[in-house]
């Protein structure tokens, strides 16, 4: 399954499982359906459960927590993660608390999908990620699958939870191929991934960068440095333990993060490594965006965000090695609107 149809399957699993399920958001049920991700659930569930919303995302996220205080499993899509920030208010202070706040009486099962990345020059209030920003607050879980199959199974595991959770999918992997099981499976929040096992560096990296990062790994291979290639798939919680096991085989860490290196996910990878102790052979690297508004120009987006050859150049640094890293040929498919 591509991504997107892997989305759509969880989707509909869910929807024909659990009555208190429903899907709804700005262009849900148009006849570009979000990429593809809820291609045809209105025509097989109905428009009771699956349904288009004004573009008031704050009204959106109230309705969702009334619903979910009445026994509902609502599911929003969210076109951009920008707009979501007018949300913040429902999510922040009242989502992501009543179940503390109410003695665990009071649950709030949400679910919304966030997408980030970079599209066709979409400029700084359509390209952010931002998920450190909810990674940051108690009582949400926040994970950015990188592959068809933990899109499936972290979205299933987010609409069976109890908690508030939000999904970012970034729009450059919607095309992204993988065998995925049919019918229900579930990724738990929390455990990370080891997509390519190594010996010489610890590669660390979220959302799209894990797959720059794995073609990375294979250029550095042909120069013989094994590269270890960890998706840390959840952010909160975080799974800091697979990173110290890793980075304690290694020595060596390079964290590559879709998002601003200030108060990042990058930085907490970081911090749990110096915080256990791991003796490195070299300082740990970061590689995320610049401390910068996205840009819009192409040429601008090019020398924006991290390059395939920005994290060999990195680890081959780590390694303390001056030698030219192999070309390592086309971007896979690019971004397809049309959002």
């Amino acid at each position: 399954m591509k991504y997107s149809e892997a989305i759509r399957d969880a989707l509909a699993v869910k929807l024909a499982e659990d009555p208190s399920v429903f899907v709804l958001g700005l262009g849900v049920p148009d006849p570009k359906v979000v990429f593809g991700s809820t291609a045809g659930l209105a025509e097989e569930f109905g428009s009771k459960r699956v349904f288009d919303t004004p573009a008031c995302e704050n009204a959106t996220v109230a309705l969702m927590i009334g619903a979910a205080q009445q026994g509902m499993r609502p599911v929003m899509v969210n076109q951009r993660v920008d707009f979501t920030l007018l949300a913040l208010d429902q999510i922040v202070n009242h989502a992501a608390k009543w179940r503390w706040m109410f003695g665990d009486v009071q649950k709030v099962p949400i679910v919304i999908r966030m997408i980030v990345g970079r599209g066709w020059g979409q400029g700084p209030q359509h390209s952010q990620s931002m998920h450190a920003l909810f990674a940051h607050i108690p009582g949400l879980k926040v994970a950015a699958p990188a592959s068809p199959y933990d899109a499936k199974g972290l979205l299933i595991s987010a609409m069976e939870g109890d908690d508030p959770a939000v999904i970012i999918e970034h729009r450059r992997l919607y095309d992204l191929v993988e065998d995925v099981p049919s019918g229900r499976y579930a990724v738990p929040f929390g455990q990370a991934k080891t997509v390519r096992e190594g010996s010489d560096v610890t590669v660390v990296a979220t959302s799209q960068m894990v797959v720059e990062a794995q073609r990375a790994a294979k250029a550095l291979g042909e120069v013989g440095v094994s590269a270890e290639v960890i998706d840390l798939r959840s952010l909160r919680p975080l799974d800091t333990a697979a990173v110290v096991d890793s980075v304690r085989k290694t020595a060596r860490l390079v964290v590559v993060d879709a998002d601003w290196r200030h108060a990042s996910v990058s930085a907490e990878v970081v911090a749990a490594v110096a915080e256990a102790g791991v003796p490195l052979a070299a300082p740990p690297a970061r590689l995320t965006w610049p401390e910068a508004p996205a840009p819009t120009a192409a040429s601008l987006e090019d020398e924006y965000y991290p390059s395939p050859e920005d994290i060999g150049r990195t680890a081959l640094r780590q390694m303390g090695l001056d030698v030219e890293l192999p070309a390592i040929g086309d971007v896979p498919a690019a971004f397809h609107g049309p959002f």
